[in-house]
């Protein structure tokens, strides 16, 4: 049986739904791409609400291209996340992630997601807009200039590579360890959003795409990503505010994440980390769990117990230690109790 909260997920698998980036080339009209951002951002929304959905051709743009061009405004003053540094990023103006040109770290077949995503095509991009002393990533997500430039005419041909083919009722891979997914990561992916929006303008396959995101991003970002994800996979790190500061140096954490989420949920279906650090089980695990219990329906929920103390973590005494068994067992009695959907 199909799970429920991601039904629409496995109708693109099936081929019987057409992944929403391809939607939105289907949408749009006479626009003026060299126009105010005010006038763009109406159409945009007008478009996003619009049921006709038709080839675009021609002189007409499509509502992925006018994503696509906000996002790269957005770079002149960059507002993508909540840090709202407003470097000037176009002109080389690094802001607090250090992101210029996206750079890839690594790309390939991932088979640790949770098991509705695997085989996933996992896209790690260079560079965080969190500074977690945690990190489990840090080699990635603290070295902004590491990996590799890539087109996006590249990466969509990449992705293509990878790409399922899907027809009514029956999946034929194209090659050898094929895709069902691409996983847009980091790091964080918020930094690169222009990129990612451009690479959907080149790709032209039928696969779903999953923003794997701290969900750190503005709601300026999230009407961007508005129509083009499938599906949200969420790291919901803390349960309050004083947690985000002291260990990841993010403010005002709770009703930026709560707020997104909630947006999130509204767009398409989702599934929400949360690891579990040691130490913070009451603080953190438990008002996060209560929060997804008590505000969204229909979420796959990952309690993961695979913490570490990497990076700086040894200088934390309260997450200077693995995990105990019995941290995490609670978690899970937390979840279970809640009637959270469980991996």
């Amino acid at each position: 049986m199909v799970p429920e909260p991601l039904k629409r997920y496995y109708a693109i698998l099936d081929g019987e739904e057409h992944a929403r980036y391809l939607e939105t080339k289907r949408i749009g009209g006479s626009a003026d791409l060299c126009t105010s951002d005010e006038i763009l951002w109406k159409a945009h929304d007008e478009w996003l609400r619009s049921p006709r959905k038709e080839p675009v051709s021609g002189d007409r743009a499509s509502l992925l291209d006018l994503k696509a061009e906000l996002a790269n405004r957005i770079l002149r003053k960059c507002t993508l996340c909540e840090r709202r540094c407003e470097a000037r990023r176009h002109m080389g103006e690094k802001g607090h992630c250090g992101v210029l040109e996206p750079r890839i770290s690594t790309e390939f077949l991932h088979m640790g997601e949770e098991p509705d995503l695997v085989p996933s095509h996992t896209i790690f991009f260079a560079g965080c807009t969190f500074n977690c002393v945690y990190c489990q990533n840090w080699d990635i997500s603290t070295r902004p200039r590491a990996g590799r430039e890539m087109s996006p005419e590249d990466l969509a041909g990449k992705i293509e590579a990878r790409t399922l083919v899907h027809s009514k009722g029956a999946t034929l891979p194209l090659l050898t360890g094929s895709a069902r997914n691409v996983n847009w990561v980091g790091g964080d992916p918020t930094s690169n959003l222009p990129f990612i929006l451009e690479t959907m303008q080149a790709c032209k396959v039928n696969i779903p795409q999953v923003w794997n995101s701290n969900m750190y991003l503005t709601e300026e970002s999230m009407r961007l990503l508005d129509g083009v994800i499938d599906v949200y996979l969420t790291d919901f790190k803390y349960g309050n505010d004083r947690c985000a500061s002291r260990l990841s140096n993010a403010q005002d954490y709770m009703r930026i994440v709560t707020r997104n989420h909630i947006l999130a949920r509204d767009q398409c279906e989702m599934i929400i980390r949360h690891l579990v650090l040691p130490n913070h089980v009451q603080c953190c695990t438990r008002p996060v769990l209560e929060w997804i219990a008590g505000n969204l329906e229909d979420v796959k929920v990952n309690v993961m117990a695979q913490y570490r103390p990497e990076h700086r973590a040894m200088h934390y005494y309260d997450i200077a230690r693995g995990l105990k068994t019995s941290e995490f067992s609670e978690a899970l009695r937390i979840a279970e109790e809640l009637g959270l959907n469980v991996y």
